[in-house]
């Protein structure tokens, strides 16, 4: 049985109202494969470099038109708000808004990413509503409309919106496309514990930071299609937070380097950690290895295309 949340200026369409079109989104998690604070900036947000790309494990969202100006959300998760504290909500009532459409929509959310992770679920799922509605009301927007939309949802949905592998820099908004990693596996584990973002961010000292990841060495990395050099040129500064605060989490990324992962780094602000695996013998020794500690282990592998179309191109 699915939960839902009805917007207040309406109630469920009866069957046969409308003559339904349905859109389906795919909205995958992303990992950061390198993060660098640079400063604290006057604005309270912190000035970020970090190196983000898509992994092949996701959310899906069904959009379908209503009857009515209203919003419906449903999912068959019982532990995500299904109202304006939603970011897909929060996406469909600013294409709303903005584009003047007093359409009502039903998205429904199958959600498969963990909560509260620092995989970008909620923020994948925010930019998945905003293609997928570009698409049902044929809005004719732009992917860089749409991401300017998601920069205003939070700081990851841009490069959702994008997807691919995209050096962001400002707050997260600010993006250039690269090309993909070398293709391999990667291995989520998440433990069962809740890292407030902005905890993390208050307590690091980005001044007083002894070592950094170089940006320079990862693109190399990457465009040189080293999968060595971007297991070497890994580097999260949240890390040095995170790990201290949550022993948990320290555990975790121990495991995967005694299990063999080629390259190990905790995603965002945490608690998920993530090993890469260039040889697919090596991922069933440490995604067993984590199970008997870990209950949200997954084995997927690095997405190597965009999301929303080709580099080059302004349609979403």
């Amino acid at each position: 049985m699915y939960n839902s949340y009805i917007s207040a200026d309406g109630g469920c369409a009866k069957s046969g109202e409308v003559e339904m079109t349905k859109i389906f989104e795919k909205a995958p998690a992303k990992i950061n494969l390198l993060l660098d604070v640079l400063r604290k900036r006057e604005d309270g947000y912190h000035e970020v470099e970090m190196v983000m790309t898509m992994v092949d494990l996701a959310d899906r969202l069904e959009l379908e038109e209503l009857p009515g100006d209203r919003i419906v959300l449903s999912s068959q998760a019982g532990f995500i708000p299904l109202d304006e504290k939603n970011l897909a909500f929060q996406a469909a009532r600013l294409v709303k808004e903005r584009c003047g459409v007093s359409r009502g929509v039903y998205m429904h959310l199958d959600k498969r990413i963990p909560v509260a992770a620092g995989l970008a679920g909620g923020s994948s799922d925010a930019a998945a509503a905003l293609r997928g509605l570009n698409r049902l009301w044929q809005l004719g927007l732009t992917r860089r409309e749409l991401e300017t939309f998601g920069a205003e949802l939070g700081s990851d949905v841009p490069f959702c919106v994008r997807g691919g592998t995209a050096i962001a820099r400002g707050r997260g908004e600010a993006l250039e496309s690269v090309p993909a990693p070398p293709p391999c596996w990667v291995i989520l584990a998440k433990p069962p514990i809740a890292v407030s973002t902005s905890d993390v961010y208050g307590k690091l000292r980005a001044a007083e930071l002894a070592e950094r990841p170089s940006l320079k060495n990862m693109l190399q990395a990457i465009r040189d299609s080293s999968y060595a050099g971007v297991c070497e040129a890994l580097g999260n500064v949240l890390e040095t937070v995170t790990l201290a605060d949550y022993p948990e989490v320290r555990q975790i990324k121990d495991c995967m380097e005694k299990l063999g992962a080629d390259g190990v780094l905790m995603s965002g602000s945490g608690p998920t950690v993530f090993g890469l695996a260039g040889r697919e013998t090596k991922v069933a020794r440490i995604y067993n290895g984590l199970r008997g500690f870990c209950k949200e282990v997954y084995a997927v592998r690095l997405l190597t295309s965009e999301i929303a179309g080709d580099e080059g191109s302004d349609r979403a």
